[in-house]
């Protein structure tokens, strides 16, 4: 761990953070008007999360989750999703495409997965996926970059 005192970039250059707030918010519409469930926009949101290690997103789209009505099973079992029967094709999809997109210096994203989700999802909702998974994936870099503090 470093002893540099970390630059809170959002705070930093104010203007780019709010810009990526808004492109957020923008993608949160295209993704409700492309018909994805406001539950598995947030499932989605944590995913990346996890994958991404950002603690603060992931306590931030967990508490939004469950304020929104999702079971905290299907929260708990995220991890290994592939193993229960908690999600529906078009979940599972949208999970993959999105583990996809986080994980895309692993081989980029493969046709598997994008031919899986574009069987399953119609054009709208699977580029809605793709920009939830690459504006979440900026906002985990934003807040692992600087620190963001999370618990005591």
């Amino acid at each position: 761990m470093t002893n540099t005192q970390r630059v809170h970039i959002g705070k930093q250059h104010p203007n780019a953070y709010k810009a990526l707030i808004a492109l957020s918010a923008e993608v949160e519409e295209t993704a409700a008007a492309a018909g994805l469930d406001p539950l598995l926009i947030e499932l989605l949101k944590i995913r990346a999360s996890q994958l991404n290690g950002c603690a603060f997103c992931l306590r931030t789209h967990t508490r939004d989750a469950l304020k929104k009505g999702e079971n905290p099973d299907r929260i708990a079992v995220l991890p290994g999703w592939e193993e229960t029967g908690y999600f529906s094709g078009a979940d599972r999809a949208a999970l993959r495409l999105t583990e996809a997109v986080t994980r895309v210096s692993d081989g980029h994203v493969r046709d598997e997965d994008y031919d899986e989700a574009a069987a399953v999802l119609t054009p709208d909702q699977l580029s809605a996926v793709v920009w939830l998974a690459t504006v979440m994936n900026a906002f985990n870099r934003v807040a692992i970059t600087s620190r963001y503090p999370v618990g005591g």
